[in-house]
Parts: C-alpha cells; structure tokens; sequence
C-alpha cells in the first residue's frame, strides 16, 4: 500500500504514559501526572451535575454546526457566528488550518520549541517547516519576519508558548502583524491566555477588523478542565471560516462536548478559582527553583519549565516516574536537559519538590 512519502519520517504524537501503566509497572498506590497540563482541580461542578441530563438522544448525530456552543461564544466575545469554528480540541483545528492553507511549494513560519502539531500537520500537506529558534523561551519575532516570503501560508504564534510558557507582549505582537503580507494567515494559538498574568498582551479579538488574516484559537481543554471531551474553537474573519469549514468533518464535537462546554463557560467563577490556585501553587514552586538555583522560563500558564539541569530530560522523567510522578521530558521537546512540570495541587507539588531537590542534591553529589 502506498501513503504519503513523509509518514515514513513523522512518528505518531506520544501521550504521556497512562497512569494505570505506571501504577502496575512499578507497583504504586499512587499516581500523580504532571505530565499534559490538564487542570487539577477538575472541572465546573455545575458542568458535573448537567452531565447526565445530556445522555439522552445519544442515537441522533450531534448539531453539526455546533449552533448553540457558537451563540454562546459569540456573545461572550462579540463576534458573529460565521467568524467561529469548532474542533475537537484546537489540535483538531490545526490540522483543518494546515490542510485548508498548506500544500507543496508552500511554507510556514514558526518558533521552536513550540507546539508539535504544527510542523507535524504541515509537513503532511507537503509544505516546508520553517522553525526559527526561540530566545530565552521568547519567539524571535524579527527572524520569524525575515522568514516570510511570497510562499508562505501560515505563521504560528504560541501565546502563551508551549513548552516554554512565555507570552508575546502587546508591542511586539502588534509591530509583527503589522509587518506580515495581508495574503499570510496569522494564527495565534491561546490555548493557555486564561492563566495570563499580565495586561501586557495583544487583545487578538478586538484586532480582527484590522487583521482579516489573524485567527484565534482556544480551547476547553486547559483551564475549563474538559479536556476528556475535546472541544476547541477558532475565531476569525468570516472568509477564514468559512474555508475552514469545507474541510471540516460532519460531526465532529459531540451532543455532550456541546452542552458541557456552554455550561462551562457560564461557570467563570470555578476559572478564578482554579487560576488563583494554580498561580499561587506556580510561584511557590518558582521560589523553590529561585532557592535552589534551578533555571526555568517565565511561565503565564499552568506549566513551568526547568532547564540546564546536571542530567538529560529523559534521566530525570524515568526517576520521577520511578516515584510515581509523571513528568514531560523535554528532550523530545526540542530542550535537552530540561522537563516541562504541569503545575499541581499544593501537597502534590510539595512532595515533588521534595523528591527533586533529593534527586538534584544526590546527582551533584555523585
């Protein structure tokens, strides 16, 4: 059978280990993963006590225009129906981007590290990745420029950047998009722009009139906690979309992603909450690594990543998986010597600490 010539070069996107696996291989009671970012305080109760009124007609397919969700943003964030779209999950979305704006003899700009998806999705279609390296965990946003040529499709902005967790400041953000061709589709991805904590930052959404070429997108997958149910969205000018849209599958987010996700978004108060704890969790954490020396990017989001560590990714992930705790090794992000920690509960994060200043404090020793 023949497939595309590029697969033979890609490998599949490698979740983090299951906890079950973990528990069985080295005979733990308990788990803790600080490994994908997700929330650890859950999800909206109100969005846990909706759930079974939403299991009914689950022999009918799902509105595929999403009509209700797509109301319910729009109000939220002033825009048209015809300016949003939906996905499972924004990784979903970025596949439908690369194949509605991507193809051979085309190309696309973006930082690294930055989010897998994206050279991932491109590479398929055909186009050339042009990565340009990132500065202290910040895009370069002047060579990402000088990248561009009348053959580029897509340039990527991570806001905040995964895995490094830095923003792009209001400035730079706005001079870059000035500077870009009006015919390059701008997408800045806010997966994390809930656990923003600055006013410093270019307000994408008050700017799409300016920039017909800019597209957002987010995510419930993050913050809201409903990363189980995949539903993420992008917002853009109604000509975006609506290509967009003609790739997109029928179908594709569930009668119960739908319903969970509007009832999610009328629950702002659990998003304080878990913002909140999750920041004062973070600096407590960063205060150690300032104690202790340790280096780590400035993080707006609910990870932290630590670098220029005495050992590899890799070497630190398996101790600490030994222990029960799973991280991300961020040598298969780009970073050697480096791992992205998910921010956890206050005891969870407090018995890490512990083990990692151990571990750090035996390899120094050794």
């Amino acid at each position: 059978m023949k497939a595309k010539q590029i697969l033979n070069e890609l490998t599949a996107y490698k979740p983090g280990k299951p906890m079950e696996e973990v528990r069985k291989e080295f005979g733990l009671n308990r788990i803790v993963k600080l490994a994908s970012n997700e929330n650890p305080y859950g999800f909206s109760s109100k969005v846990r006590e909706a759930l079974p009124a939403f299991a009914d007609e689950q022999e009918i397919y799902p509105d595929g225009y999403g009509t209700a969700l797509k109301e319910k943003l729009a109000a939220r964030y002033g825009v048209n129906l015809d300016q949003l779209v939906l996905g499972a999950g924004s990784d979903e979305i970025i596949m439908m981007i690369c194949r509605t704006f991507l193809a051979p003899g085309l190309n696309t700009v973006m930082a690294h590290p930055s989010f897998s998806q994206y050279p991932h999705h491109a590479l398929i279609e055909g186009a050339e990745v042009r990565a340009i390296e990132t500065k202290n965990g910040f895009h370069d946003l002047p060579a990402m420029l000088d990248a561009i040529d009348e053959k580029t499709g897509i340039v990527w902005l991570c806001t905040p950047n995964n895995p490094t967790g830095n923003h792009i400041n209001k400035a730079d953000f706005e001079s870059f998009i000035r500077q870009v061709p009006p015919e390059v589709l701008v997408v800045a991805d806010e997966a994390y722009i809930e656990f923003l904590e600055t006013d410093d930052y270019f307000d994408t959404l008050a700017a799409l009139d300016t920039y017909p070429n800019l597209l957002t997108l987010r995510t419930f997958s993050k913050a809201y906690g409903l990363a189980a149910l995949r539903v993420g969205y992008g917002i853009g000018h109604p000509d975006v979309i609506h290509k967009i849209n003609v790739v997109r599958s029928p179908f594709n987010n569930t009668t119960i992603a739908q319903k969970a996700a509007i009832v999610a978004l009328d629950d702002q108060q659990f998003i304080k909450e878990s913002i909140a704890k999750n920041n004062q969790v973070k600096h407590s954490f960063l205060a150690f690594c300032d104690a202790h020396q340790i280096k780590y990017y400035e993080s707006h989001t609910n990870f932290v990543l630590i670098y220029d560590l005495p050992v590899s990714g890799d070497e630190l992930f398996q101790h600490m998986l030994s222990k029960g705790y799973i991280i991300r090794s961020g040598d298969a992000l780009g970073i050697p010597n480096s791992v992205r920690i998910t921010i956890g509960n206050e005891k969870d994060m407090t018995d890490f600490t512990v083990l990692l200043d151990q571990y750090l404090t035996s390899v120094k020793e050794s």
